[in-house]
């Protein structure tokens, strides 16, 4: 008789067996759109006034206004049979909670700024990370005067208990591992005070940077505290931290590791004393931080990015497959090209080499789905997983 997938998943983070290589993915909002047009299944599904819908033109949520059934697509989880499921949505970080000011706008993107302060630009209609315009929390001055009361100043509200017990319940009795996830310090910083003020104050005032990691640590402690008591506990978490860029981190190894692991380490600590397993998400260069992801304690390691410097999914199983599990690694370029023989060739190329390095692996693009893939492509490289996916 074979695991469940939260079994398989679970076995897999704690070295504790490999029955098969298990399956994750996330494919983009556009993807969704254009999937949808090439056959992918929809369902009617109850909204109540307060809920999100799918929005078919461009695949983002919108609130509903009235009762009713909407169309959206089947959870990819479910369609494609993943073993890892999200729970959300994620508490809100954001200093002064409910601010957000239109600053400017057009048919294509509108630029808000939020309550850290930052104005960041948004595309309406295709997904994609924001990008950085402006920023006021630049100084540790205006950090202590304007916002950092409002993150000590703890409000249980910024947990919606509501939403994520009703997330979980839909993924109820499908025996996935299920995972709650927010982003940490490293990119909180980034998208509150932008790139320039973060990487001179790692250099200029690391007693500022300490501060702002330290508030927001016994903030994230205090968030998960909520949902484990409220929700329940998962069975693992995911935090999302891109550490680098395509040629290597955004900061040394030195300064990382006296600023911002030592962070890290505590929140895995904390995770751990509830006895769930940690996934470290980090695209760009991973290699140089290698050390440092192990010493603090991270089950796994997502999504190694091929695209950039160092990240040899091959070679980081040799070197420290014992001490890690892999999500990810498949260059989602392979898929990109729709050429079935390609696809198949490579994913299988990946697993059995990572197979036979004895890495503990959740078989995944390195870096999510984008609409450049087919949904018939994706098809096939799941049948090709399958086809090789027993240890």
């Amino acid at each position: 008789m074979t695991s469940t997938p939260c079994t398989v998943v679970d076995n897999l983070l704690r070295n504790r067996g490999m029955e098969r290589v298990a399956l994750h993915d996330s494919p983009w909002a556009d993807t969704m759109v254009a999937w949808v047009r090439q056959g992918y299944p929809t369902r009617w599904v109850h909204k109540d006034v307060g809920e999100n819908r799918w929005r078919p033109d461009d695949g983002r949520a919108e609130e509903v206004t009235q009762d009713g059934d909407y169309l959206e697509p089947v959870p990819a989880w479910e369609h494609f049979g993943f073993d890892m499921v999200g729970i959300g949505p994620w508490f809100d970080p954001i200093p002064i909670r409910g601010y957000d000011e239109l600053l400017q706008e057009t048919n294509e993107w509108e630029v808000r700024r939020d309550g850290a302060g930052a104005a960041l630009k948004y595309w309406k209609h295709k997904s994609g990370t924001p990008e950085h315009i402006d920023f006021l929390m630049n100084s540790r001055e205006i950090w202590e005067r304007d916002y950092r009361p409002h993150v000590v100043a703890w409000d249980p509200d910024r947990v919606d208990v509501v939403a994520m017990r009703r997330s979980r319940d839909r993924v109820a009795g499908h025996e996935r591992w299920i995972h709650y996830g927010h982003l940490f310090i490293w990119e909180l910083a980034r998208k509150s005070m932008g790139d320039i003020t973060l990487y001179e104050s790692l250099l200029l005032d690391p007693g500022w940077m300490h501060d702002y990691n330290r508030v927001h640590t016994d903030l994230w402690k205090q968030a998960f505290t909520r949902m484990f008591d409220e929700v329940g506990l998962p069975n693992g978490i995911w935090l999302y931290e891109d550490l680098g860029y395509k040629n290597g981190l955004f900061a040394s190894p030195r300064v990382l590791g006296e600023i911002v692991f030592p962070y890290y380490a505590e929140m895995v600590d904390f995770f751990h004393s509830y006895d769930l397993p940690v996934v470290l998400h980090t695209c760009g260069s991973t290699v140089d931080a290698l050390p440092l992801i192990i010493d603090a304690g991270f089950d796994a390691l997502n999504p190694m990015e091929r695209k950039a410097k160092g990240n040899d999914p091959f070679a980081f199983a040799e070197q420290v497959g014992d001490r890690l599990a892999f999500v990810g690694g498949l260059d989602a370029r392979i898929l990109e090209t729709n050429d079935p023989d390609t696809i198949r060739r490579e994913v299988t190329a990946y697993i059995e080499g990572m197979k036979a390095r004895g890495a503990r692996l959740i078989f995944a693009t390195d870096h999510s789905i984008s609409p450049r893939t087919t949904y018939d492509s994706y098809r096939v490289a799941v049948d090709a997983y399958r086809g090789c996916m027993w240890y």
